[in-house]
């Protein structure tokens, strides 16, 4: 297995414009994935990501910072900083939103794994982990911007 990069890719019925917002501002972004974000969609800025367990109620906050906004093209960001100051290595997740059809091709790429420096026991768990989440995140994503579409 490569642990090197993950990538997946589904196409909604909704224009680069609205994708951007979905995937880039918090108000959106914790419709579809955590339970909580809190940034500013600028370069640079850093943030949260907060998860609750639903069982226990116990929160797990994720160090988060903005790399790159160019709407209604690319939305990227590291997150899982080594270091709590959000020195060191850390994740980088992009999404580039391509116009096709009617449509949107959202392709989220995750890299990274291999720079973070963990033993390759824990560098395999990271990236069956995220792999499942994206699986899990990206459906929703997917089903959140239909329903914004269908608001509107």
């Amino acid at each position: 297995m490569e642990q090197g990069t993950i990538e997946r890719d589904i196409h909604v019925n909704a224009s680069p414009e609205v994708v951007f917002e979905v995937v880039s501002q918090p108000e959106h972004m914790r419709e579809w994935w955590p339970d909580d974000a809190r940034f500013e969609s600028v370069a640079g800025a850093p943030g949260e990501l907060v998860w609750r367990d639903a069982d226990t109620g116990e929160t797990k906050t994720v160090a988060f910072a903005v790399v790159e906004v160019d709407p209604p093209k690319r939305f990227s960001f590291r997150w899982c900083f080594t270091e709590a100051d959000r020195s060191g290595q850390a994740l980088l997740v992009t999404f580039d939103l391509i116009p096709n059809g009617t449509g949107t091709q959202i392709r989220m790429t995750e890299t990274g794994f291999r720079e973070m420096g963990w033993e390759i026991a824990v560098l395999e768990e990271q990236y069956r982990d995220h792999e499942n989440g994206w699986d899990h995140y990206m459906p929703r994503l997917g089903a959140y911007v239909a329903r914004l579409v269908a608001i509107a």
